[in-house]
Parts: C-alpha cells; sequence; structure tokens
C-alpha cells in the first residue's frame, strides 16, 4: 500500500506518493508561505489532499524542520518554520482523510538511509546531514530514538567550541557553527576577502559574479582550488572529531554523512574518516565503524517520512 511523505522546508513544502520499495510515483511542490502558520498548515494539507485522490494510501507522514514532542503531535520550534508551539499533527489531519505523522525532517531522512539506503542491513546507524545546518538522526536496535522529550538526536548542537560562535539555537560553539554549509561559505567568503594567496581563486569568482554563493565554493571544491579543499577539509575534521564522541556513546556500526554537501563526494568524506580515526576513543582495541555517503539526496525526508507513516499505521 503506498504512503505520502512531506517534507516541509524553509523554502518549499515537498510531497511524494511512495510506494512500499521507496520509489517515489508522483511529486508536487509548492512554495513555503510565509510568517502565517495557518498557510503552512494549509498548504501541507492541500499536497496530501491532491497525492492521496484516488489512490489506496495508509497514511501520510511530514517530516518539518523542528523540534517535535514525544507524542509525535505538537511542534515545539523550528529556526526555519513559520510555525511554533501548536497542535500541527491535529490542525492537518481536519484537513484530510487519512492519518498523519509527524516527524522531525532530520529523522526522516535518516530513516530512509536506514531502510532502503547507506545503512540498510544495519540494526544501529546514526546519520548527519550537511546543510544550511547540521541535522542528525540515530537509529538504535531498528528504532529511531527520539528521547524522553521527542527531541533526540539534535546532533547540530552539540557544543564542540566552548565560548565559540554563536549559534540560532542561543547557545555558542554548536558544531553546526563549524561543520555545515553555512559554516563553509561564511569561511569561504572570509577567505576571499582576507587578501591571503590561497584565497585568490574564491576572491576572483566573487569579483567576477559580484557574489559568492555555496554554489561557486562547491564548484571551486571540485576544481581542487587549494584554499576551497582546505576549508572543505577543515569541517571534515571538525565532523569526524563529533563523530568520534558519538561513536564513544552510541557505539553505531554506520555513520551516514548526507544533506547538500554531501554531494561533495569523497572529497568531503575522506577527511571526515581521517578526523574520525585519529580521535576515536581506544583505537585499535574495538571494532571500527564505517563511515558512508548517503544514498538520497533531495529525496530522502519524503521517503522517510512516508515509510514511517506506513509503520506507524500498520502497513509494512
Amino acid at each position: 500500500m503506498h504512503a505520502i511523505g512531506i517534507d516541509v522546508g524553509g523554502t518549499k513544502i515537498a510531497g511524494a506518493l511512495v510506494d512500499p520499495a521507496g520509489n517515489l510515483l508522483k511529486e508536487l511542490r509548492v512554495p513555503t508561505p510565509g510568517d502565517d502558520p495557518q498557510s503552512v498548515v494549509n498548504a501541507t494539507a492541500q499536497i496530501i489532499n491532491e497525492l492521496a485522490e484516488g489512490q489506496d494510501v495508509v497514511g501520510a507522514g511530514v517530516a518539518v524542520p523542528a523540534f517535535i514532542d514525544a507524542a509525535q503531535s505538537n511542534i515545539y520550534y523550528g529556526t526555519n518554520l513559520a510555525y511554533r508551539n501548536g497542535p500541527f499533527k491535529a490542525e492537518v489531519e481536519a484537513l484530510v482523510k487519512v492519518p498523519v505523522l509527524l516527524e522531525n525532517d532530520a529523522n526522516a531522512a535518516g530513516w530512509a538511509e536506514y531502510r532502503y539506503g547507506a545503512g540498510r542491513g544495519t540494526k544501529h546507524m546514526a546519520m548527519l546531514t550537511i546543510g544550511t545546518g547540521v541535522g542528525g538522526a540515530i537509529v538504535v536496535d531498528s528504532n529511531l530514538l527520539r528521547g524522553g522529550f521527542g527531541v533526540a538526536a539534535e546532533l547540530g548542537h552539540m557544543r564542540v567550541v566552548p565560548q565559540g560562535r554563536l549559534c540560532g539555537c542561543g547557545q555558542h560553539g554548536c558544531i553546526e557553527q563549524y561543520a555545515s554549509g553555512t559554516a563553509l561559505l561564511r569561511a569561504a567568503r572570509e577567505l576571499a576577502a582576507s587578501g591571503k594567496p590561497e584565497g585568490a581563486h574564491l576572491a576572483s569568482l566573487q569579483r567576477e559574479a559580484g557574489h559568492l554563493d555555496g554554489g561557486m565554493v562547491g564548484k571551486a571544491i571540485m576544481d581542487n582550488d587549494p584554499g576551497s579543499v582546505a576549508l572543505l577539509r577543515e569541517l571534515g575534521g571538525w565532523m569526524g572529531q563529533a563523530i568520534a564522541s558519538l561513536s564513544a556513546v552510541l557505539d553505531p556500526e554506520v555513520v551516514v554523512i548526507g544533506g547538500g554537501v554531501s554531494a561533495l563526494g569523497a572529497v568531503l568524506i575522506d577527511p571526515i574518516r581521517e578526523a574520525f580515526q585519529t580521535h576515536m576513543p581506544a583505537r585499535g582495541f574495538r571494532p571500527e565503524l564505517e563511515i558512508r555517503a548517503a544514498e538520497f539526496l533531495n529525496d530522502a525526508g519524503l521517503v522517510g517520512a512516508a515509510d514511517l507513516a506506513r509503520v506507524a499505521f500498520g502497513k509494512l
């Protein structure tokens, strides 16, 4: 039986009809409404209704970039989401004819990798998504770890630098401020403005275009610009250290690296592995986890949300 996956983002709401093998059969996308919470509810419900029309659908999973409660009913807070502090699940369900599951977006993406992607075949997996921020998902004994209040696995908010950079969560020194796509772009702009020889290529790109964006930095990395590659290796170093700490607490078999920055492939994964091995507790005296690139990119949240709805509503 099919399920619907919805991925509510800061700029767009994406939806898909998903079969039990994780294939997207039909997709819809609309811009995310601005600052009106009810419009976010209405747009989400509209996509669900359009995708469900004429289909045998078990339910809809809605992935949101926000803290949600343990009952998976209410949204607490989302940095880039207009909707806050309300019964999002109930409000959407009131407008649709299928049951709705609410899930954190990184959890949904992690579940897609666990079920169909780089983590399949394991029982214990962690995922870190490197995009605008740093997201996380943890699977323990084949179950998503949600925690006592529903907000477990916010791995981007592990503090790695005491009194470090201010984070959107209100604290200082979170890994998100050093190992996200936003952090990489900030470092690239700083290097371009520094006048240092290693920033010359980035400075040239900025002069020609009148700006410097993430796509330009990514291309510079793939073109093997030394300054840009060095910045990515620094990002990978931070991430590898964080994974070493996670390994001491969670002992996963596999850590999956996802998010938009993961599209850079080995040039990102290699320094993450190197830093992990350097900082891994008791290396050489215990089994060593694998670090793998995600197999899903933009569709992970859709696939994971749909499959979680299928699990929750009893149609595996």
